[in-house]
């Protein structure tokens, strides 16, 4: 006899409301969501009578319940559930992807404690299974870089400007009044929803856990008119990109900033909502992956990934944590940037490296130069309150 999955779900926002459309839809599997857990009691939702609770506990301590699927805004809220949730023998699909980079390593130790599965494909590039591909197709040492757009909402913003010649607030609102981006876009615009799931990334690529504050995060928010005339007049684009790379000495390099691109890059036609992930690897060259990374149904086709894999007793192996040798990660690795300035304060503040062009007039000025990653993270708070922009030209030493 077939078993049945009795789904508890915490969150019924646009991908809980996703999940629910896409998985009525779906004949593969014999699942049923059968309790939705709310914090807010003034919204209205549409849901059968009895389906709705205010109450966690009544989704946790349910022992007919045999899998719980997190899927709210709130990382600390959704780290106790998902925790307790496992540590009480139940299976979990979660798509937080702040409290994933946050609390992976735990949450690993319990999986193999209780012995049960968290899976959380949706958390990582919305429609794209990077996590399942990097963990059965990618488990070897061959992998080199994993680099691409990560956040459909600021690729939503910057497709606006570059494609309908709009501003950066206007494109934004657009984002917002089509719900590709939150009312409070900070993590996206700011480049820290993708650095959550560039971290998750490197976990299942590489094998390394590293902690968000380790690394250089850059986001979109003050790109001006000057910018974007100047990526125009060279034939660039310019995308909020993460990557991490592998490097000589057994090391790995990740950061997240606005990139150049150029049009022969896999990434240059990737537009609106959509994620666009390039693996390299050390034989087999470029391999690209495309889709949704933004939106209720992609991203809850995601999670019903998720639940179909836990319907087949599915459970991530973290093969790259097993593997002989580790790499290390480190900021020590030089890259060449674009940065419009405000002051030469502020260029005193970075210490180049080396500069390669340099541009001055009354209104604009801007060098292109290297820089250490080290420095850039050292200084990443202070750039985000000046009057700057800075993107990755896409060399590196």
């Amino acid at each position: 006899m077939a078993k049945k999955i009795k789904i508890g779900l915490f969150g019924f926002g646009v991908v809980g409301q996703g999940l629910l459309s896409v998985l009525e839809a779906s004949k593969s599997i014999d699942a049923e969501i059968v309790k939705v857990c709310v914090k807010s009691k003034e919204k209205e939702r549409h849901l059968p009578q009895g389906l709705l609770t205010y109450q966690p506990e009544d989704i946790l301590n349910d022992p007919s319940i045999n899998l719980v699927v997190e899927l709210i805004d709130n990382a600390d809220d959704a780290y106790q559930f998902v925790k307790t949730a496992l540590l009480n023998g139940k299976n979990v699909v979660s798509a937080s992807k702040k409290m994933l980079a946050t609390h992976l390593a735990e949450l690993i130790e319990i999986q193999k404690s209780k012995k049960v599965s968290l899976l959380y494909e949706a958390s990582a590039c919305g429609s794209i299974p990077i996590i399942r591909n990097l963990e059965e197709y990618y488990d070897n040492d061959l992998l080199q870089s994993v680099s691409g757009i990560l956040n459909g909402s600021s690729n939503y913003i910057l497709s606006k400007i570059f494609n309908e010649k709009g501003t950066y607030s206007e494109s934004l609102r657009k984002a917002q009044e089509l719900g590709f981006a939150e009312s409070n876009p900070y993590f996206d615009v700011e480049g820290f929803d993708s650095l959550y799931k560039l971290i998750i990334i490197t976990l299942h690529g590489f094998g390394v856990l590293v902690r968000a504050e380790d690394v250089f995060v850059y986001g979109i928010s003050n790109i001006s008119e000057h910018d974007i005339n100047y990526a125009r007049e060279k034939g660039y684009k310019i995308k909020l990109v993460g990557q991490v790379r592998y490097l000589d000495g057994n090391r790995i390099s990740l950061f997240v900033s606005p990139r150049l691109v150029t049009p022969d890059k896999y990434i240059y036609n990737v537009e609106n909502q959509f994620n666009g992930v390039v693996l390299q690897g050390l034989f087999y060259d470029k391999q690209f992956m495309f889709g949704q990374g933004a939106g209720g149904h992609p991203t809850g086709s995601a999670v019903l990934s998720d639940i179909t894999a836990q319907f087949h007793d599915y459970k991530y192996e973290y093969k790259k944590l097993q593997q002989a040798v580790v790499p290390t990660y480190t900021t020590d690795v030089a890259i060449e940037v674009y940065l419009r300035y405000d002051s030469e304060e502020t260029l005193d503040l970075l210490k180049f490296e080396s500069i390669s062009e340099r541009y001055t007039s009354e209104s604009y000025r801007y060098i292109i130069g290297r820089i250490k990653l080290t420095k850039l993270l050292s200084v990443a708070d202070d750039l985000r309150t000046k009057d700057v922009f800075l993107a990755y030209t896409g060399s590196s030493i």
